[in-house]
């Protein structure tokens, strides 16, 4: 094991407010506390699974939602054993929240993890597989990046199809080499006082000449998923073209903040009129303040619409194909999915879920084709922000 991965137990389960219990009928579950019955799926499990509201999160936007669709954890086998993981920081701890969650419903099963920033343990699998002496059973990557990485190199094993079948191929690595489990949208955070849906363009390239946007916009360029986007940028139009834009966009007035959440934070606040932030941050600004005027626009079959992913992937050489497939199976159940939904107010990776707070879902929007693992390719997207003054 190198030096700075070292795999360690946690087994508190972090309690979640209940939310509504409006519409918790469905996948068997019970609305109230207590125990989901056994349905007599395809596995089926002797674990008792706690209610749905368990596995939701609090505040407006997990309140009132109808009972979630897919294959319930009461469906799947047991999961059973030890398993070595490899986390990718990011989220808050909350992806991890639910390992915790469910190395309580499951007394037999211990996960042992090893977190850091994704990139980082991304390498970390390629060097150890190239050496004969790799660590993990699973990698759990906060980005599509880090996956393709790993695949690219030849250091993961293939999941089985029925373990990744329910999430759209867009969402899946070739070879079955990863599939998605969360997924977060680019957008464009507005204030609702300021601007109408009308003043945002559908294509990023005409932001830096559009009138309605000069001198009142915020980016957060030195922010890993504004790096994405500025990948996907480099992919679809190429490197001159996305200088040329980063540059436009300084000349147009927009100003730099720390991270994306201030961003989505200060246009709800009217200090900023708009900016660019992954979705979820004004998901997290609406739970907090309902009545905040902030709304999300979309940009449309442009960086600007990027859909990335958080998924996991089976490393090379673990001698736990059975337990890591399942495990992932868990990844994608419907209280899973409902879990990342709401806590962390992640795309879900499985059409039986709906987004929170009104957002259009995956296949309502419409990203760049790009394939998500070429995003690995960074080093031409920093040199370019750096040539751009960005950076």
């Amino acid at each position: 094991m190198t030096e700075d991965t070292g795999f360690g137990r946690r087994r508190f389960v972090k309690a979640l407010a209940a939310g509504s219990a409006a519409g918790l009928a469905g996948c068997g579950l019970a609305p109230d506390s207590g125990t989901a019955t056994d349905s007599g799926g395809e596995g089926g499990t002797n674990a008792e699974i706690p209610s749905l509201t368990a596995f939701r999160g609090s505040g407006t936007l997990a309140s009132g939602r109808p009972a979630p669709d897919g294959t319930s954890i009461q469906d799947l086998p047991d999961l059973s054993g030890d398993l070595n993981l490899y986390i990718g920081g990011g989220e808050g701890g909350i992806y991890y929240q639910f390992v915790e969650m469910l190395q309580d419903i499951y007394p037999e099963f211990t996960v042992f993890s090893s977190d850091a920033g994704s990139s980082s343990l991304a390498q970390t699998i390629v060097d150890e597989v190239e050496a004969g002496a790799a660590q993990a059973d699973v990698f759990w990557s906060i980005d599509a990046s880090s996956l393709g990485y790993v695949a690219n190199n030849d250091a993961y094993e293939p999941l089985p199809d029925e373990a990744v079948d329910p999430v759209p191929s867009d969402f899946r690595g070739d070879d079955n080499a990863w599939v998605g489990v969360a997924g977060r949208a680019r957008s464009v955070p507005y204030n609702t006082d300021e601007l109408s849906e009308s003043d945002i363009p559908d294509n990023v390239a005409d932001f830096p000449d559009t009138d309605a946007l000069q001198d009142g916009m915020g980016w957060a360029p030195t922010y890993g998923a504004f790096k994405s986007f500025v990948t996907a940028m480099r992919l679809q139009r190429g490197a001159d073209a996305t200088q040329q834009w980063l540059e436009s966009m300084q000349e147009s007035g927009i100003v730099r903040r720390g991270n994306e959440y201030v961003v989505s934070q200060q246009v709800a606040d009217g200090t900023l009129s708009a900016g660019f932030a992954n979705h979820y941050y004004a998901m997290r600004v609406l739970n907090q303040r309902p009545d905040a005027p902030v709304d999300l626009a979309f940009t449309s079959g442009d960086a600007g619409a990027l859909v990335n992913v958080a998924g996991a992937l089976a490393v090379q050489g673990t001698e736990k194909a059975d337990l890591v497939a399942d495990f992932v199976r868990h990844l994608l159940s419907a209280e899973a999915q409902e879990f990342f939904a709401t806590v962390s107010f992640a795309y879900p990776m499985i059409p039986g879920v709906q987004p929170v707070g009104g957002l259009p879902t995956v296949d309502e929007l419409n990203p760049p084709g790009i394939d998500l693992a070429e995003l690995a390719n960074l080093q031409p997207t920093l040199d370019l922000m750096r040539e751009a003054g960005v950076l």
